[in-house]
């Protein structure tokens, strides 16, 4: 699948568009070796996506999607290290990369905010196909973003019907608490409905953001590691659990067992925990 205006170029319909592709991706390449801008990650000479090395083939490709105004671009910027300090900036049409190590591993991910970036429903196709994982976005303050997420979330499913991508829901804005339009019980049902993973952020704050990212490399290794891989990886994450919170999830499965409405609230708890599938 297409990771650069290269790639882009040779599955590109020949429409003519092929001059203007230079201004569709404009690929920005960051190293987390220093901190920029009080971020987690900063500029570096190299592109993880130009290198062509051994470790390309362990690239993860995160698409984010969602309405217009949501947060999309601050939430990359946020990831890219290049946010403006108290400007919420959307304009799409940019791909970030960065390296970064979750649970003691290095990771790749290259970060395409380009939904919005052209009206072609070429375009769309695209970004429907190429993702080892999705990034939906809704603001929690805006219903028809909600509902324009779910609607999203059928069209991965059609699109991606045979395949196991991982999918993140995501309500951004959990800052503005007194225009809240959606609550999180109604974006964790959303998740258990559609069977994906949730989380809410505030970009702004700068809150979850990186739990965010962490979360989807860990969701993309837990479908394509092996399972001894991920049973190690587990095991090395329980034995950093408190005893409270061992227990407190052990009795949650023993309940969930007994009872159908605990257990849909069980489910509903779990697609809160990044670190399972």
């Amino acid at each position: 699948m297409p990771v650069d205006d290269r790639d882009l170029s040779a599955t590109m319909p020949q429409t003519g568009q092929t001059d203007d592709l230079s201004n569709l991706l404009r690929c920005t390449s960051y190293s987390p070796s220093e901190q920029h801008r009080g971020s987690y990650a900063s500029d570096s000479s190299d592109s993880v996506i130009s290198t062509g090395s051994e470790t390309e083939s362990q690239i993860y490709k995160v698409v984010l999607l969602g309405e217009h105004g949501v947060g999309k671009s601050s939430l990359a910027r946020v990831f890219g290290g290049v946010e403006d300090a108290g400007h919420d900036c959307d304009e799409a049409g940019n791909t970030y990369d960065r390296s970064m190590v979750v649970d003691d591993e290095d990771a790749s991910i290259v970060l395409y905010d380009i939904w919005e970036q052209d009206n072609s429903q070429w375009l769309k196709d695209q970004c429907m196909r190429m993702g080892d994982a999705y990034i939906i976005v809704y603001s929690v303050t805006d219903k028809a973003s909600f509902e324009k997420a779910s609607e999203l979330r059928i069209q991965l499913r059609r699109a991606r019907q045979s395949e196991n991508i991982p999918i993140i829901l995501v309500g951004n804005k959990s800052d503005l608490v007194r225009s809240r339009e959606v609550s999180v019980d109604e974006g964790s049902a959303c998740a258990v409905v559609f069977d994906c993973k949730f989380i809410e952020t505030s970009a702004s704050l700068h809150h979850n953001v990186q739990d965010l990212f962490e979360g989807i490399v860990r969701q993309i290794r837990l479908r394509k590691d092996s399972k001894e891989e991920n049973a190690r990886r587990m095991a090395n994450c329980r034995r950093r659990e408190s005893i409270g919170k061992k227990a407190k999830r052990f009795l949650g499965r023993m309940v969930a067992r007994k009872n159908k409405k605990m257990a849909f609230r069980q489910k509903s708890k779990s697609c809160h925990d990044l670190t399972v599938l």
